[in-house]
């Protein structure tokens, strides 16, 4: 029996009406209860209207554009009702379904004879995204084989990377904020650094901490972890060269990429443990008298900042007319006054033309118009960015496609060429960020799962956790410029911060960019103490759709560096009272 229904607009709370912007389903679509029907969207904020049945799609009532509120019509839909009289049909429609199934048997027991181990997921690389990926699948009933080529999980970032280097900025800080105290009247003397000590800190006190949890949440869940190399050797399977040499074979049903990316090299560079990629600076082998980075981006300042307050004195050259490219100029500025300050040199528009590898030092020569001479440093540190290893995991014969840099293009579920192959996290593309593959890493679990997540994401925020941090999300000043974006702009200095005063750090700003026709903040940038905390907000402001007029409204707590978000909105509004702007 089939009985035809009308689907309408449930209730949608306060709004009187909101517009379709994306029709979800077709004419003919087989659809079950909660599957997404339309978008709408308000003025704050979209969100999907869900079917509340089960049933063919026979007409679609709606179109993107229109207005519709509670109880506009969405779709007609025919809901089937099995009879019981109808137990022929039900068995042949059973058996029809059945068919599918033996053939995936059966594959199943090939791989199984020439695997050593089988899997619904295997994931490739267990880095941020990598372990997401694996602990979201086993969450949603995946069986999952997580392959490292690390001793412990975490990948780059945990071991070698994000967290061993917050550790080291974090010992620097608290250096370099004593220094500072003088102004105020307490006076340290200087500090003398067990090297040996804060190695063992960064290393077994917060790395090895992170990286046993994350062990033991993979025992939890049941996901096995490989450690060794791993490369796919077909389009089912990954062969794993392990710690001993051996090979091991993993079939799958399902796998996700998740090899990250490593650091460029500089071509012709010579080979000497005292040229050191970010890997080696944070082994933090000694405390260089004179240290070289070459490149002023996040990576280079930030280890730079380290080697600073440890007593190195530091210089850098950056290639570009400016350090941290991507981010807008004002934000950067109070970062490269006081780096200008601390460092003994900055050298931008520059190019390191050839490094020579002396008995007493690295011999560095320069190209440029305001290039100096060669001079000798104890180390060089060189930071000029990432590529991914895409080249580096057989792709070729699972048939993935990968390009000229070795990037692998996924879709918005983070498919690749190959259906049952997903990719994720820096081997996709920029931003090279954690906080990227992590989500990443969650909607390629959920998708093979069966669910029907894609990335939307509007914005993804940067982070320099220099001294001052800088964070930007969104559109900057300068990209909504080339794309002639008409904005108004808001700046809130941190001069006039309460909390900023009290503790003598007051070169921050906070800048917030809204789109001149809707008023909606499209994009923020921060430079100051704890910016990379603040920016969290401006994110969620800009996914909700919110208005200088939202987040004016919203109280925040004073005295805080959090207060210059809603006292930059208070400034496109004209209603700010902690500074005097004379109206036009």
């Amino acid at each position: 029996m089939v009985n035809s229904i009308t689907v309408e607009i449930p209730d949608i709370g306060s709004f009187d009406s909101v517009d379709v912007i994306e029709i979800l389903i077709s004419e003919g679509d087989k659809i079950k209860k909660e599957d997404p029907l339309i978008t709408v969207e308000s003025d704050k904020a979209s969100m999907d209207i869900p079917s509340p049945v089960d049933g063919t799609v026979t007409k679609i009532l709606t179109k993107v554009g229109d207005a519709v509120k509670q109880g506009s019509p969405i779709i007609e839909v025919n809901i089937t009702k099995v009879n019981k009289n109808d137990t022929k049909k039900e068995e042949k429609v059973s058996e029809k379904k059945e068919a599918p199934k033996k053939i995936a048997e059966s594959v199943k027991t090939k791989d199984t004879e020439e695997s050593d181990l089988n899997c619904d997921v295997a994931i490739l690389g267990s880095g941020p995204g990598g372990y997401t990926a694996a602990f979201r699948a086993a969450d949603l009933g995946q069986t999952v084989i997580l392959i490292e080529r690390y001793s412990t999980i975490g990948g780059v970032c945990l071991n070698v990377g994000c967290i061993p280097s917050k550790a080291l900025l974090h010992t620097a800080k608290v250096i370099t904020d004593a220094e500072d105290t003088g102004s105020h009247g307490v006076t340290f003397t200087k500090p003398e650094i067990d090297l040996e000590k804060l190695r063992d800190w960064k290393s077994n006190r917060v790395v090895k901490k992170l990286t046993m949890g994350l062990s033991q949440m993979a025992k939890q869940r049941g996901v096995q972890v490989i450690e060794g190399y791993g490369e796919f050797s077909s389009s089912n399977q990954i062969s794993v060269k392990l710690v001993d040499g051996s090979q091991k074979t993993i079939g799958f049903k399902s796998a996700v990429i998740a090899a990250g990316s490593q650091s460029t090299k500089i071509p012709g560079m010579p080979e000497d443990d005292r040229i050191m990629d970010s890997t080696g600076a944070l082994e933090l082998k000694d405390i260089p008298k004179k240290l070289l980075v070459i490149g002023g981006g996040i990576i280079g300042l930030e280890m730079g900042t380290v080697y600073d307050a440890m007593g190195s004195d530091v210089s850098v050259v950056e290639l570009t007319d400016g350090l941290i490219q991507g981010c807008d100029r004002d934000i950067v500025r109070p970062l490269h006054k006081r780096m200008e300050k601390r460092f003994e040199n900055i050298w931008l528009g520059t190019k390191v033309s050839k490094l020579e590898v002396k008995k007493e030092g690295i011999l560095v020569h320069f190209e440029g118009e305001n290039a100096p001479k060669e001079l000798l440093f104890d180390r060089v540190l060189v930071a000029v960015g990432r590529k991914p290893n895409g080249n580096n995991i057989g792709a070729e014969k699972a048939g993935i496609a990968v390009d000229e840099k070795g990037f692998i293009a996924a879709n918005k579920q983070m498919k690749t060429n190959v259906d049952h192959i997903y990719a994720i996290g820096d081997i996709i593309g920029q931003p090279m960020l954690a906080h990227k593959a992590t989500h990443e890493g969650k909607i390629a679990a959920e998708v093979i799962a069966g669910e029907k997540v894609e990335f939307q994401a509007m914005t993804i925020p940067s982070v320099a956790y220099t001294d001052p941090e800088i964070a930007w999300a969104g559109i900057t000043e300068e990209e909504a410029g080339e794309k002639n974006i008409e904005i108004e702009k808001a700046v809130f200095p941190w001069a006039a911060s309460g909390r900023a005063i009290s503790t003598n750090r007051t070169e921050g700003m906070t800048k917030l960019i809204f789109d001149k026709k809707t008023n909606r903040i499209i994009g923020a940038g921060i430079v100051g103490t704890n910016a990379g905390e603040l920016i969290a907000e401006t994110v969620l402001s800009i996914e909700m759709g919110a208005d200088a007029h939202d987040i004016g409204l919203s109280i925040h707590p004073h005295p805080t560096l959090s207060e210059s978000v809603a006292m930059a909105s208070e400034i496109k509004e004209g209603t700010i009272t902690d500074l005097y702007i004379k109206k036009k």
